[in-house]
């Protein structure tokens, strides 16, 4: 790709949090390189390159660890700055990115910035009954780790909401390992990404029922 082509964001690489489009996700911005990288964006374009540590490489968040190279970028919607420095934020998922290349830091630049591809989504329509097999797979899921909240969180939780939103909100959302919704984040486009999920759906609601005691006794 040429490098015209190709766009700068700053990077704000995190261990436990993965962005999808179209979900919001609210941070609190404490370290100083951040406070920076804020106070940047939201005098320009309120653009930040959300993007995961690689697992092995998690204790050395207080340097510059190795990245996964997709990201999701995220516009800043909202936002607090504290007296201390600090800033309440919430980030806006907008699109995938690819990293080609980190830039060298320039003087008193504390944070990284990389020169990003924008990735488009594949356009394959989204099966029919996906929906209903992700809802009904969400059921499953929280029958087995929430039985007491399973009235609550059924499907009238989404209503209004479309097929990609519904994807990317249960992408975000639910409690996976930061390595599968990083998959679930580099599947290309919603209608692979939906049936990646409802597999690890099925998955873990497996597990948990291997696990649950003979006889659906309740351990307390």
């Amino acid at each position: 790709m040429p490098p015209d082509a190709l766009v700068p964001v700053p990077l704000f690489p995190l261990s436990n949090v993965v962005l999808f489009p179209g979900v919001r996700a609210p941070l609190h911005v404490f370290e100083p390189r951040y406070r920076q990288m804020t106070r940047d964006a939201l005098a320009g374009e309120r653009l930040i390159g959300m993007i995961a540590v690689r697992p092995e490489h998690q204790g050395a968040m207080a340097g510059d660890p190795p990245l996964f190279e997709v990201g999701c970028l995220g516009t800043i919607v909202e936002s607090e700055a504290l007296p201390d420095g600090r800033y309440h934020v919430v980030l806006l998922g907008t699109s995938r990115f690819r990293v080609e290349r980190e830039r060298p830091r320039a003087e008193g630049r504390l944070y990284r910035v990389a020169e990003v591809e924008p990735l488009a989504e594949t356009s394959t329509p989204v099966a029919p009954d996906l929906r209903t097999r992700l809802l009904a797979s969400f059921a499953r899921v929280v029958r087995a780790v929430a039985p007491d909240r399973a009235e609550e969180l059924d499907a009238s939780l989404f209503e209004g909401v479309d097929d990609p939103g519904l994807v990317h909100l249960l992408c975000q959302l639910l409690d996976l390992p930061p390595a599968e919704k990083q998959g679930l984040l580099e599947s290309n486009g919603v209608s692979e990404r939906g049936e990646r999920l409802c597999a690890v759906l099925e998955f873990h609601a497996a597990e948990q029922a291997m696990r649950a005691p003979a006889g659906g006794e309740t351990r307390h």
